[in-house]
């Protein structure tokens, strides 16, 4: 428990699974709710983490907890940003401090790390998927718990949701739905009427009614049809009046709400009356962000993700840097953009729900005309991107790594063989961090490459990340452009006008001698300070920024294969399929042909924690890089003397 002792738990420190929570009466729940809030708000106040939306769904999360019987029943949650008070209730409490630190608790929900984690998810819009599964096996194998999905407003401008609830409304299965709806104002008297009618559409007496009514119609032929079609006239026409719930009930989910998010009482009840009905059923509740923490409620940069902040004031408990940090390459993305707009009315930004973490808020400020969100559906902006093509418009699609996993077929089918040109900004490429697996953008270079006539390239640093958006926008029109680059601070190069490069050539950043070091992207400044580390050991390493994965610069590979017998490439990306293995599949056609060891991201998932800390434990940092040169190479020689 937490350090602070001038707030009293009552009821938490002896809460160690849901069955404890199950223990106590209902007119606890209020005072349950507060510790849950209150020991999140120390806890991630002080390790930083994803805050606004776990403050949001306490009371929904208590009260879920004490409906189903978890873990017998199953609880679906989708992202995973709203999971915190979930695992405080699930027997991790005292690991909170630990979570999206390296060997601590995932920032996610994750099935290795507790099993009332049915379905671990760092991307939107699966829950509702996976829960109709869950469900759909239940019924297979004959077992009888319940499901339940929690899915936020966000998460349903996804269209996996909607072909989720589609197919919800076909097989008719029994699933609990929960709306979390954190983006909607109701005025008091609306709460008030629509609380009222959910209570009586969800009563037992009106349900057994509806039951009764439906199997005596069905028994009076063409006459009961009749009578069936109007009585489902007359309450789909109530619900239309009186609450907001026409399109589920068109899917085939009974609708109820919206209710009252933050009542855990009544919650409870809601929960109570809906979790035995048959079918697929909806419930609609009003949550607020940040609830119950007034920094958070008032303050938009709360209400996604934190680091360390004062727990009373909310400010930043982050030290001043000694000298100010190189930009980072968002906001170096994010001013070029800005300055190509200024120039060419033919380009377009399009983000998929995150214009501030892509640098894309930054074109807005001064072109809000210029940046098209158009929510949690990459799959969209990228098609939508391939119309917005047809007609002579330039767009940018600036899209997270991992996110772009989601929409290959897309990129195939709707831009790559009709040979529409898209750029495409691949922020977080390579290792993020603390967010872990779900967001590392590892996999890019090996699903990007194999994509005919689709360019992929990765700046060393900031000035080129501004030459390779010109380059995509100004020269290299014939066919998809991918720019990866990573998370965080650039390197710190004086930046200046951008500038064309040449398409498919690379360059020797570093003369030598004994060795080649290939790198791509971030790992060019990792490789630098790998061949200055083996200077000193007498090791004359040259180092090559190759820029580009698609096409390669192979007459620079034929001229670094006749002068050197072995090459290494360094990536931050899997092995299998990417950067070294293309420079592979070129050198081995040629007639002679170095020693060549592929080093990057082995056939696994890489966990959470710092950036500095995967890159070391990878190998993949300056020393690492060193080391693994120095045993590929033999050094240091072993002389064995007779």
């Amino acid at each position: 428990m937490p350090e602070d002792k001038s707030f009293e738990y009552k009821y938490l420190p002896s809460i160690n699974s849901p069955a404890d929570l199950r223990k106590l009466p209902e007119s606890s729940l209020k005072q349950v709710s507060n510790e849950v809030r209150e020991f999140m708000v120390d806890a991630i106040t002080k390790v930083g983490g994803h805050f606004g939306a776990g403050l949001g769904v306490v009371e929904l999360t208590v009260a879920l907890h004490y409906v189903f019987n978890t873990p017998v029943d199953k609880i679906v949650l989708d992202t995973g940003h709203q999971g915190y008070p979930h695992k405080i209730l699930t027997g991790r409490r005292d690991s909170l401090l630990t979570i999206r630190q390296k060997d601590g608790l995932s920032g996610f929900l994750k099935r290795t790390e507790s099993e009332y984690d049915v379905f671990g998810a760092g991307h939107a819009s699966t829950s509702i998927s996976a829960a109709l599964g869950i469900a759909t096996a239940r019924d297979f194998i004959g077992k009888d718990y319940k499901v339940a999905a929690v899915i936020g407003d966000g998460a349903m401008t996804g269209g996996l949701v909607y072909e989720a609830m589609n197919n919800c409304g076909v097989q008719n299965r029994d699933l609990v739905v929960i709306l979390n709806d954190n983006n909607m104002s109701i005025a008091p008297n609306v709460w008030a009427i629509s609380n009222y009618f959910s209570e009586i559409f969800a009563s037992p007496t009106v349900q057994k009614i509806r039951s009764h009514v439906w199997e005596i119609a069905g028994k009076m032929d063409s006459v009961g049809d009749r009578i069936r079609h109007a009585a489902h006239k007359i309450e789909g026409g109530l619900k239309a009046i009186l609450t907001p719930g026409m399109l589920f009930e068109a899917l085939g989910f009974k609708y109820f709400g919206p209710i009252n998010g933050h009542n855990v009482n009544g919650l409870v009840d809601m929960l109570n009356k809906v979790k035995d009905m048959k079918g697929p059923v909806l419930l609609h509740v009003i949550t607020q962000k940040g609830k119950g923490y007034a920094p958070a409620e008032s303050d938009k940069q709360f209400l996604h993700a934190i680091g360390k902040i004062d727990k009373i004031t909310g400010k930043s408990l982050a030290k001043a840097p000694i000298t100010i940090p190189p930009p980072t390459y968002q906001k170096v993305f994010g001013e070029a953009m800005t300055e190509i707009c200024s120039t060419n009315p033919k380009v377009l930004g399009i983000t998929a729900a995150m214009p501030d973490g892509t640098g894309l808020d930054i074109l807005a400020k001064t072109y809000p005309e210029k940046v098209i969100d158009v929510g949690i559906a990459e799959g969209h902006a990228v098609t939508f991107a391939a119309g917005m093509a047809t007609e002579g418009m330039i767009l940018v699609c600036a899209i997270y790594s991992s996110f772009l996993q989601r929409v290959f077929d897309h990129i195939v089918h709707d831009c790559a063989i009709q040979h529409l040109y898209v750029v495409f900004a691949l922020d977080r490429g390579g290792l993020v961090g603390a967010d872990g697996p779900t967001h590392h953008g590892v996999l890019d270079f090996a699903y990007l490459r194999i994509i005919q006539g689709m360019i992929v390239m990765a700046p060393k640093d900031e000035q080129e990340l501004r030459n390779m958006l010109y380059s995509s926008i100004h020269d290299y029109t014939s066919a998809p452009v991918a720019i990866r680059y990573p998370r965080g601070n650039a390197v710190g190069v004086p930046t200046g006008p951008m500038k064309s490069l040449p398409l498919g050539k690379g360059e020797i950043v570093r003369p030598g001698l004994d060795v080649c070091i290939i790198a791509i992207g971030k790992m060019v400044s990792e490789a630098l300070k790998a061949a200055e580390l083996m200077a000193l050991d007498g090791i004359s390493v040259e180092v090559v920024n190759a820029r580009f994965v698609k096409p390669l610069d192979t007459e620079l590979l034929s001229d670094l294969s006749l002068r050197f017998d072995k090459i290494i490439t360094v990536e931050d990306g899997q092995i299998q399929g990417g950067f070294g293995s293309a420079v592979l599949e070129y050198i081995t056609t040629l007639p002679l042909f170095p020693d060549v060891l592929l080093h990057g991201i082995p056939d696994i998932f890489v966990e959470h924690g710092t950036q500095e800390e995967l890159f070391h434990d990878l190998l993949l940092d300056g020393e690492g890089i060193a080391t693994v040169v120095k045993e590929f190479i033999g050094f240091p020689e072993v002389v064995v003397v007779d």
